[in-house]
């Protein structure tokens, strides 16, 4: 890991305020952070593919060509990262997220996981090979507040 300043990679949901929050709240502990995330606009991500290698009528490669392109991204941002937070929203199921935590998983990258209780039986084995398990952005800051600095700061 690096010593002086720390890259945190977001994954997950797109539809709620989760990164500004962790964002916000390492700023204001002064955490040496360094964070970087997935592309966060859907319609761009869902669409680079054929937007910059040319048009698909088949929905399939459509696909493929756009999970490819931000395959560069996400693998690359994901390697180079301390860790990885994986955040999972109830209302999509985030299957590139999924394998997100594997990927980081397997490369030996720290992987915290940040979902609603009511998720706990369907991600039980990506939360199996996290190394932690949050239910609210403070918390993923007060996980990498104690890891980056090695105590605790007064969060119960």
């Amino acid at each position: 890991m690096s010593e002086d300043i720390w890259d945190v990679y977001l994954s997950g949901e797109i539809h709620s305020d989760w990164r500004e929050r962790i964002i916000a709240g390492a700023e204001a502990a002064g955490l040496p952070i360094s964070f970087s995330a997935p592309v966060t606009d859907h319609g761009a991500s869902d669409d680079c593919g054929v937007a910059i290698l040319g048009r698909e009528d088949d929905p399939f490669w459509h696909d493929h060509k756009g999970a490819k392109v931000n395959a560069i991204r996400t693998r690359t941002l994901i390697e180079r990262a301390d860790v990885v937070v994986v955040r999972f929203g109830d209302k999509y199921r985030q299957w590139n997220a999924a394998f997100d935590a594997g990927y980081a998983a397997a490369q030996g990258t720290p992987v915290i996981t940040l979902h609603d209780p009511s998720l706990r039986h369907a991600l039980k084995e990506v939360d199996g090979a996290a190394l932690a398990v949050a239910e609210t952005p403070e918390q993923v800051v007060q996980i990498l507040a104690y890891a980056i600095n090695g105590r605790l700061s007064g969060a119960a």
